[in-house]
């Protein structure tokens, strides 16, 4: 006998009173205990190991976004549309219990009146009905379930009547005589109806977990589903929320004009112009922060499309008074509600530990080879994950879907459920758990970054843009903006910096890739590359939500192949528009770096670093080269190792994770963890690099597109926490300090060889690979007394103090397996 998972939810809407507890009853459609009248129709099962081969049926498997990886569909499909011909008795059945019959024996907490909710997946208009019944009758009240949406699972509680044929919502139910086991039946009415779960729920104002984000789906380029019905203004008020302490968000809300994200005609994306200026009583900090269209100011929940709410960010960076004056205006009308408005609020010291980088202020770029957090002065050394580059192709972010699934599934990150913590954030019943989980699962490890492509149409893998959908570059999904944004506060508040990667090689510009002419057509790039009005609204959209986190960098974009003169432009209207001046860099392919990064050094750009990709065993001398380079044009960039090739591997997973040996090869050459930890990882520190992350080739398993469980390189971030560790443990002033590999006998800094960071005869640090065992220090024509401690980088061993050493000559410092030396002068 099989039994069905029982749910109860605890609901509260502000406008009831009081409420009965909420019940609901959930099962997989696929979970059917007998099939019967299905000789000319009948339901199948579609797994992803076992697809129907029936006939005809137009449309491919819909497995992705199925839960649990499996669905129903009534086969054969010969009747998808209202033009192909009906044949009652065949593919179309208008009483119940006639053909393709199911029964599930469900069992039941009590009696009462349950709403049916059905999760379907629609192709066409004829495809999207089915009747429901129990105990054997099919009662009135369970005929003619019906939706009307298209090419997505969602979630309908509708039934079709002979004035609505769209269906009326919440009409579809039945009456459960008493508690304990009751049949349910499920039988065809159209074919090619397609089920994956059924839910039943006693509240007829509850709604399943991404009902709201399933129903508002993807709009299309072509206008408006609906027609705008304008509504009234606000009045004009202003709030302020959030924790009025320095360096958390501080939230400023205007009433202010009704607008539409759909609405074309009076766009609020391109047509108003709000911005709030926040100036500290002394005068200094004076922040100019745009302002951003929030709907209903709660569409993170709401998906809402339209509102009075327009919203700006500010997270302060000085304690005592802040005063702000609103503007906001319509280019067709001037000043608008709110316009104008002034008030102030008063900022009082955080109170937030470590890892939250609210107890360390913002993070700098200050002219040096390290960025700088501005509260407590500490230097960062990022290390975290560079894939999956799709990590915002989360299904249960509103308007997500995946363009090429095969290619580029959209992901849940069921493995990182575990890693949600009560408390923390989720939005619409529970929505967000498996994404908040894996930021948490990073931070547990000791990471404090991760990278993520906030527009992909046209790239590899085709799954996240930020517009409501894929091809309106005007208009942007603002609940889906919204969850986003939920995810990258928590971030912050773990300890996490953001990497934002604005665009990829495939749409930065008219070109695909590095090796195709230019002016092809790419349809998905903004402006064709240039600085033009859809570049610049991206730029300011991603800048206004999200710039008040603390720590992040704008990434011009992924292996970018953009001119000089366009990387100039687009990187000097992001430091025109960010209040914050957070670090802009850029990533290019490794062959194209002697010719995109020369132009843009020094002077010649507002760009403050590097995210490099090479060849995993190359990062010590690429880095080397480009912090050179970048301090003989006369502005030291940050240079960071982000991407490891060859592509098709990047860093291996584990040995044993998911069967795998931990070992890669190409072309003969092999490696594993240990080696990306020797000569990626240590390779970029020693050099005096910004850290590094870790990207995953598309061979190997949890690999850049569809990645969900960061454990598969659970060793391989042990060992990242352990080297920002010895950096900070250490006590050297590594912000101070340059190679100089020639002091350890490597004057070419090659790998396999000692490596040495130094302050001219202060401090030392020095990188000992395996096999070595031993390591001379050169220290001639240096003066006095010098201790030596010892790490291990492999976390096998403690730290452990060895003999003092004394200058004027080299020093030969014994060393049985891999280690790191700090090497620090004694007080006289």
């Amino acid at each position: 006998m099989k039994f069905f998972t029982l749910f109860v939810f605890s609901c509260f809407i502000p406008l009831v009173a009081s409420r009965a507890e909420n019940t609901v009853v959930t099962f997989d459609a696929e979970d059917f205990v007998e099939q019967t009248a299905n000789e000319v129709r009948s339901w199948h099962i579609t797994k992803a190991d076992s697809i129907p081969e029936v006939l005809p049926d137009a449309d491919p498997p819909h497995l992705d976004g199925a839960a649990g990886g499996a669905y129903i569909e009534v086969l054969p499909d010969s009747r998808r549309n209202h033009g192909e011909k009906l044949i009652r008795g065949e593919n179309f059945s208008p009483e119940p219990g006639q053909m393709a019959i199911l029964k599930y024996r469900v069992k039941f907490p009590g009696a009462g009146k349950y709403y049916v909710w059905a999760r379907a997946f629609s192709t066409g208009s004829e495809d999207n009905g089915f009747h429901i019944g129990l105990n054997g009758k099919w009662p009135e009240s369970g005929r003619r379930w019906q939706t009307v949406l298209k090419n997505r699972w969602h979630w309908e509680c509708k039934q079709r009547t002979e004035k609505v044929h769209t269906g009326v919502p919440m009409a579809l139910y039945l009456e459960i005589p008493e508690a304990g086991e009751q049949d349910i039946y499920i039988s065809m009415r159209e074919d090619g109806c397609e089920l994956d779960q059924i839910m039943l729920a006693t509240d007829p104002e509850w709604r399943p977990p991404g009902y709201r984000r399933e129903a508002k789906g993807d709009m299309t380029e072509k206008g408006p589903p609906v027609k705008i019905d304008r509504q009234p203004y606000g009045d004009g008020s202003v709030q302020i929320t959030g924790e009025l302490k320095t360096w958390h968000k501080v939230t400023l809300t205007l009433d202010g004009p009704w607008a539409h994200e759909l609405d074309r005609e009076r766009n609020p994306f391109t047509e108003y112009k709000c911005e709030v200026s926040f100036r500290h009583e002394s005068g200094e900090p004076w922040y100019i922060v745009p302002a951003y269209f929030a709907a209903d100011g709660n569409a993170a929940e709401s998906s809402a499309v339209s509102g009075t709410k327009w919203r700006a960010h500010l997270s302060p960076d000085k304690e005592g008074q802040w005063d702000y004056t609103v503007k906001c205006q319509y280019a067709g009308e001037g000043p608008v509600p709110g316009d104008g408005a002034t008030g102030s609020f008063s900022i009082s010291a955080s109170d937030k530990k470590l890892p939250d980088f609210r107890a360390r202020g913002r993070l700098q770029y200050v002219g040096e080879r390290y960025l700088k957090f501005a509260g407590d002065g500490s230097r960062f050394l990022k290390i975290g994950a560079d894939a999956p580059e799709t990590f915002l192709a989360c299904s249960q972010f509103d308007g997500t879907r995946a363009n090429n699934p095969g290619k580029g599934p959209l992901k849940a990150f069921k493995p990182h459920l575990a890693d949600w913590q009560k408390g923390d954030p989720t939005w619409q019943s529970g929505e967000g758990k498996g994404i908040i989980g894996a930021v948490n699962y990073l931070s547990s490890k000791g990471l404090n970054t991760f990278s993520f492509l906030t527009y992909n149409a046209g790239g590899d893998g085709d799954n996240v843009w930020p517009f409501v959908s894929r091809e309106e570059k005007l208009h942007y999904d603002v609940s889906k903006l919204d969850q986003w944004g939920i995810v990258f506060d928590h971030a912050t508040s773990k300890g996490m910096h953001l990497h934002f990667k604005m665009q990829e090689t495939e749409m930065d510009d008219n070109r695909r890739g590095h090796k195709t002419p230019e002016n092809v057509s790419v349809p998905t790039s903004l402006d064709g590359g240039k600085l033009g009005p859809e570049r610049k609204l991206y730029i300011r959209e991603l800048i206004a939500r999200y710039a008040h986190n603390l720590a992040l960098n704008w990434n011009i974009g992924e292996e970018n192949t953009q001119s000089p003169e366009e990387i100039r432009a687009m990187a000097e209207y992001i430091k025109e528009v960010d209040p914050y001046d957070h670090p802009i860099v850029i990533h290019t392919f490794p062959s194209q770096q002697d010719k995109v990064y020369p132009p843009l050094l020094g002077e010649q750009s507002v760009l403050t670093g590097a995210s490099l990709q090479n060849p995993w065993d190359a990062a010590h001398q690429r880095t080397l080269k480009w912090i050179r380079e970048s301090e003989a044009a006369g502005k030291k960039w940050v240079v960071a190792n982000d991407e490891q090739n060859p592509a098709d591997l990047g860093v291996p997973p584990d040995p044993g994770y998911a069967g795998h040996s931990g070992w890669a090869e190409k072309e003969g050459k092999k490696y594993n963890l240990h080696d990306i930890r020797r000569d990626t990882l240590w390779g970029n520190l020693m050099a005096g690099g910004g850290g590094v992350e870790y990207y995953f080739g598309y061979r190997l398993p949890e690999n850049d597109l569809k990645m969900e469980d960061f454990r598969s390189r659970d060793k391989s971030w042990e060992f990242c926490r352990l080297a920002v560790g010895i950096f900070h443990q250490s006590g050297v002033p590594f912000w101070d300090m340059k190679s100089a590999d020639e002091l350890v006998g490597n004057p070419d800094s090659n790998n396999g060889m000692p490596w040495c960071l130094a302050k001219k005869g202060e401090a030392w640090l020095i990188y000992v690979p395996e096999g070595k065992g031993e390591v001379t220090l050169d220290l001639s024509g240096v003066k006095g007394s010098f201790s030596v401690t010892k790490f291990d980088p492999t976390g096998e061993a403690e730290a452990i103090d060895m003999d003092d050493i004394k200058g004027g000559a080299p020093q030969l410092l014994q060393v049985e397996s891999e280690a790191v030396l700090a090497v620090k002068r004694l007080g006289e």
